[in-house]
Order: structure tokens, then C-alpha cells, then sequence
């Protein structure tokens, strides 16, 4: 059935209010710019913490900040499992944890939301709303997208944060032959309405499929289409131990930016957001789940080495190129921040990296440039632990988005690079958490022996409007806030 068209506008998630040898020839390196702000303990460069919570003792992954007028709360993510709460005096499973942040010296644990339902654990992945911002909201409320472990996606009320309720569930997975479900990391556009949600669908060659929702009522969650790489689709003959799925999608204007395998097989995609939406006027049925169909929004299509994945593509567009005045016509160009996911203890797999793709050329996205921070000076490979990163921050802020991107890095911490001249990222800060009494150990086997290390996981990071930066551990070591300081600082006009 045909949905109504859906009128793009030029819109991004902004803080309220407000070709293996291509790229290794552009690699650039970790180097200090200057000597900087530098911690006595050599685990802090032009970045301090500023506060922390042990979150009790939770395993955590996204972090996302709504502000309340005068108020700031961070909404936390957490990974499947369960824990003591003291605020309650329950065994309950992961959900979501509720903090306010208005004071980041002194974090307050408002609430820890658990999922919905005997079967769910876990509540990976929000995204927030306010009905003002909403076609069809309710403007005295504000909404939030979860994840019900790899149950269902849900929408619950938190205009009052620290009592969330329930208010809907957008879809319930699927299950593929093998009996696998999933869900991972959503987007809700809020002007449009348009969630874009990351699910199992049945008869699909991949677990993670992507799945558009009208979710501009969010009371009314009205199904568009479901979506994934051609021969991912039912009947399309592949072999499941070939397919990649969708990792994360990224909505920015009319554009669709999606990273499938977020560490190996990666492939990155670039579609047209009104072509996704409306499908193929021509045809009688543009969402059917068909070869045609599937490439009619594709704009361009770049598959990665097989030892890299591409588990999110932020675009960083209108970059001027200030040494480069000859050519007045490429002076001015649009890019890809594309990061490959470490996923190996112990540095047991090929180095993963954050690429810089230049996609000026929209159909032609192209690789020209590199940063992976190195082993030494800090023996991150005989830390224990994942070593490398795991995604840059998803909120977009004019002050941060053309200059500095932050990347989480498992046992390194969070490192900022300056990405103002795209084809040479240069890092200019980092802050690496000291492990505390919740941080629990990684373990894995050598040579038939078990052996454990205790180290800080920092496994997302994001940023709010007044330029704070928010780390969650993946290790059960909480929250860590920190502001930039020094040379960090001065590029985001903080210094």
C-alpha cells in the first residue's frame, strides 16, 4: 500500500536547544601537536574529569542528554544482564538508567528503567523526541525510542525523567531459521517523525534488517518498509554466512548514510531519503522487497577490506580546504567520518581504524585519510580488553562538527581528533578512566588457560550543548564526565 509522500527537510540530530592500499597511503598518525594539559598520571591530555556514577555497576553503551529547561539528564543504554538496585532494593535486569547531569561534578542515579516483559534484557539503544519537535507530538510531553532487549522497540513517556512509562511498542522482532533476534542502533529523525529502527524480520538472510516507521504520532507507529544490501532479501538465494547486516543508521538532510558489519565485511551505503521513504512512483509495489527496489534510493555503494567493518558513517559537510586555492570549485568539500569497530581482546585481530572519506562526488565516496592511535606509549595490547574503536559521538554541535571528533577506544579511553583539515586527523586529547570497585574483568582463554584482566572499556561517548563530554563503560565502570581543556578546547572555541 502507498504511504503518503514524506517532504524532506535539511535536518540533523542537533543538541537541544539549539580499498586496503588507498588507505593505508593515507594514513595519518597520533601525534601530539603540543605539549598541552597533561595529567601527572599520563591518562588525561587536554581533557579532566569532571564527575562520575558507578551506575551500578551496569554494563553500558549509549549515552544520549535531553535537556529540561534549566535541567540536563542523560539517558544510559545498557547492555543485557541485571544487578542490585539500591534505589530499589530489587534484582532487576538491564533496561535504562536516568542521571542528572545539570550539576556533571555530582551525577544523581534518578531511576533505573528495567525493559518491558519476562523475555527482554537489556536496553542498548535510545533515542528522545519532544512533541514540540513532532508532526503529530504532544507538545507538552517528550517521547523516547528504546530498544526492548532483542525483543521490540518501544516508546515511553519520560516528560517526567525520572518516572518513565510505558506508552507503546513499535514492532515486535522477528526470528530468523536459526531462531536469532535482534535489535541495534536506532535513529528517530524528530522533525519528520520518521524512526529509523534496526530489527530481525522474518525470512531476511540477515539478523539486523532496517525497518521505517512513521513515528510522528508516536501513539500511532505506522510501518513503512523494511530494507537491507541487495541478496539480503527473502528469496534472494544468499548464504547467510555471507550476509551483513545494517549496523547503524545516520539521516542527515535527504541523505541516508548506513554502515553494515561494524567490524568486518563492512559496506558502506548512501541513499536518497525521499527515494527510501516514498519508493518508485512507476511501480505498484515500491516497497516490495526486491532487487529493484533495493537499489532504486542507492546513491553510491563502497564495499570495505573483508577485515574491516563500518559500524557508523557521520557526515561532516561544507568543509572548506583553506591551503588548497586553486581549484575554487573543490574548495568546499563534503565527508564521511566511517569508523571500524574493534571487537578482539588483546589486539587479536587487524587493526581497526577511523577513516575520513571525501563525498564531494556523492557516487563516488573515497577514502583519504586515517587515525588509529598507536600501541605504544601505552602497551594497550597487553591491557586486556578490546583495544581500538568503537564509534565517534553521535550529537551534532556547530562547534564540534567540522573541527574535533571524539572516539571511544575501549581500554585507551576517549581520544579527541582535530578533523580540520580532513586529510590529516590529528589527535590533540584523551582521557583514559582509572578502573574502580565495579569494573568487572575480561577474560579469555590461552593455550587452555583462563586469564582475566581489569580495564576501562569506554564503549560510547557523546557531548551535550554546553560542551561536556559523556563516557559509558562497557566493563561495569559507570559514567565518566569530562570537559576538554587546553588545545581540545581552544578548537571548539572553549579554550
Amino acid at each position: 500500500m502507498r504511504v503518503a509522500r514524506f517532504e524532506m527537510k535539511r535536518s540533523v540530530h542537533r543538541i537541544a536547544p539549539a580499498v586496503t592500499a588507498l588507505v593505508s597511503a593515507a594514513c595519518g598518525q597520533a601525534v601530539h601537536t603540543s605539549a598541552g594539559d597533561t595529567d601527572a598520571s599520563g591518562n588525561a591530555w587536554n581533557m579532566r574529569l569532571v564527575g562520575e556514577h558507578r551506575l551500578q555497576g551496569r554494563s553500558a553503551y549509549q549515552p544520549v542528554i535531553h535537556r529540561y529547561g534549566e535541567r540536563w539528564v542523560l539517558f544510559a543504554g545498557h547492555h543485557a544482564g541485571e544487578g542490585l538496585s539500591p534505589l530499589t532494593g530489587e534484582l532487576e535486569r538491564n533496561g535504562m538508567s536516568v542521571i542528572d547531569v545539570t550539576h556533571p561534578a555530582n551525577p544523581v542515579l534518578m531511576r533505573h528503567f528495567p525493559p518491558t516483559g519476562p523475555d527482554a534484557s537489556g536496553t542498548q539503544h535510545v533515542q528522545v523526541c519532544t512533541g514540540a519537535d513532532l508532526p503529530s507530538g504532544d507538545p507538552n510531553k517528550v517521547y523516547l525510542l528504546r530498544t526492548n532487549g532483542q525483543i521490540s522497540h518501544e516508546i515511553l513517556d519520560v516528560t517526567d525523567p525520572a518516572n518513565p512509562e510505558f506508552m507503546t511498542t513499535v514492532v515486535t522482532t522477528g526470528l530468523t531459521d536459526d531462531g536469532v533476534r535482534s535489535t541495534h542502533k536506532n535513529w528517530w529523525d524528530c522533525e519528520s517523525g520518521i524512526g529509523y529502527l534496526i530489527s530481525t524480520v522474518r525470512d531476511w538472510a540477515v539478523p539486523r534488517v532496517l525497518q521505517a516507521f512513521d513515528l510522528s504520532n508516536p501513539m500511532e507507529p505506522k510501518h513503512i518498509r523494511d530494507f537491507a544490501l541487495v541478496g539480503m532479501h527473502p528469496d534472494a538465494g544468499s548464504d547467510p554466512a555471507d550476509a551483513t547486516g545494517i549496523h547503524h543508521p545516520v539521516v542527515v538532510g535527504n541523505r541516508i548514510y548506513l554502515g553494515y558489519g561494524s567490524s568486518r565485511n563492512g559496506v558502506l551505503q548512501i541513499l536518497d531519503r525521499d527515494k527510501f521513504l516514498n519508493g518508485d512512483p512507476e511501480i505498484a509495489s515500491p516497497f516490495a522487497p526486491t532487487k529493484e527496489n533495493l537499489l532504486f534510493p542507492q546513491i553510491a555503494r563502497l564495499d570495505m577490506p573483508t577485515f574491516w567493518g563500518t559500524h557508523t558513517a557521520k557526515p561532516v559537510l561544507g568543509v572548506k580546504i583553506e591551503d588548497h586555492p586553486g581549484d575554487p570549485g573543490t574548495r568546499e568539500r563534503d565527508f564521511l567520518i566511517v569508523v571500524s569497530e574493534a571487537s578482539s581482546t588483546r589486539c587479536r585481530e587487524t587493526r581497526h581504524a577511523m577513516f575520513m572519506l571525501d563525498i564531494t562526488q556523492e557516487d563516488k565516496p573515497y577514502p583519504v585519510s586515517s587515525f588509529q592511535v598507536p600501541d605504544e606509549p601505552g602497551s594497550f595490547c597487553n591491557r586486556g580488553g578490546r583495544f581500538g574503536p568503537h564509534a565517534q559521538h553521535d550529537a551534532f554541535h556547530p562547534a564540534f562538527d567540522k573541527n574535533l571528533v571524539l572516539l571511544s577506544y575501549f581500554n585507551a579511553g576517549v581520544r579527541a581528533v582535530d578533523i580540520r583539515d580532513p586529510f590529516r586527523p590529528t589527535e590533540v586529547g584523551f582521557f583514559i578512566p582509572d578502573v574502580n570497585d565495579t569494573t568487572r574483568p575480561s577474560c579469555i582463554e590461552v593455550d587452555g588457560k583462563r586469564e582475566c584482566d581489569t580495564v576501562i572499556q569506554t564503549n560510547n561517548v557523546n557531548i551535550d550543548d554546553r560542551g561536556y563530554v559523556y563516557l559509558l563503560d562497557r566493563a561495569g565502570a559507570g559514567l565518566h564526565i569530562v570537559e576538554l581543556t587546553g588545545d581540545a578546547a581552544a578548537i571548539v572555541g572553549r579554550g
